[in-house]
């Protein structure tokens, strides 16, 4: 018998996943939260900037990649924003912009300003292609899920930026706006758990619904909104309480690159009480720690995947 090759793998970034993004996400996060946690407990502030130096140089590698299999077929982004995976990995692949221009902020608000306008431009061109997508496809992929967070809910992380570069007007205008569009999701997700059980491969997402309670939070702390601003920490906590009293139901299905989905609620959670501290700076701590022995380790095994060639067929990718 001839002896038949195996096929030939796609070459690395033609088959560039978007889901190693989501734990770049939560890097990011974990970053910007060592930076408030230096602020909260007298630690040396060179930690969070240690944190947020690496992530950046990971994250432009990975968005390179992902441009690069893009200019290869651009048609591939609405391949990939067909699929759950996708949506939430490309959605997060843009948000990185809005925690990027929060990490340069410290060192140079002009740069961090170009950075968040080109985040909220290519946040803009992403959600035509995927409304698009949406309103083409069959009715299924319409369906609210936690990601529509990332893809709807995400103008969120612009806020954080946008008061310290004089843009008070823009924060709170994405503040209300996108409080009323997670306040959406957040109903309809009810009244979906409330009628069906979730399939145990998807559950993980589910902590996405974390995420929107700590942004804003952020964003009216930032404001100068402390009531609306210890509302949602009060949110974040009981949010927080649900995921953890229901972890072993959330991880059923064993690990998998959904496991993202936990990465950046946590470590934004972790931002938002510390940054009020007082009654908070204890939690705040806390949960900064947990995101540090756990943000690193998930995108450690989602990287992991992507460099053995195995996150693209796991998660359904497009090859260019």
């Amino acid at each position: 018998m001839a002896f038949k090759p195996p096929p030939p793998r796609p070459a690395l970034f033609r088959g560039t996943p978007p889901a190693i993004f989501p734990a770049i996400l939560g890097l990011f996060g974990l970053g910007l939260g060592w930076r408030r946690g230096a602020d909260a407990f007298g630690l040396p502030a060179e930690l969070g900037d240690v944190i947020l130096g690496a992530v950046t140089a990971l994250y432009l590698f990975a968005l390179a990649a992902y441009l690069r299999k893009l200019a290869a077929r651009p048609g591939v982004l609405a391949e990939d924003l067909r699929i759950l995976p996708g949506r939430a990995g490309v959605g997060a692949m843009v948000l990185c912009l809005y925690l990027l221009a929060a990490a340069w902020l410290p060192f140079g608000a002009g740069i961090a300003a170009a950075i968040l306008w080109a985040g909220l431009a290519a946040h803009a061109a992403f959600l035509a292609v995927l409304i698009r997508v949406l309103l083409t496809g069959p009715a299924e992929q319409r369906r609210v899920t936690p990601v529509w967070h990332l893809n709807f809910v995400g103008f969120i992380l612009a806020g954080v930026t946008a008061p310290a570069l004089g843009l008070a007007g823009l924060g709170t205008v994405i503040l209300w706006a996108t409080g009323a569009m997670a306040a959406a999701i957040w109903a309809e997700s009810a009244r979906q758990f409330l009628a069906a059980s979730v399939p145990a491969p998807l559950r993980p997402l589910l902590a996405i619904h974390l995420a929107p309670a700590a942004m804003l939070g952020l964003v009216a702390a930032g404001l100068g909104l402390a009531p609306v601003a210890q509302a949602f920490a009060v949110l974040a906590a009981i949010l927080l309480g649900a995921l953890v009293a229901s972890a072993r139901w959330l991880l059923a299905a064993g690990f998998s690159p959904f496991w993202g989905a936990f990465t950046f609620p946590l470590a934004a959670t972790a931002s938002l009480w510390l940054t009020l501290g007082g009654d908070w700076r204890i939690p705040g701590g806390l949960a900064l720690v947990a995101a540090t022995l756990i943000v690193p380790w998930i995108a450690f095994r989602v990287l992991q995947l992507w460099a053995r060639g195995q996150l693209g067929p796991r998660t359904n990718a497009a090859v260019a």
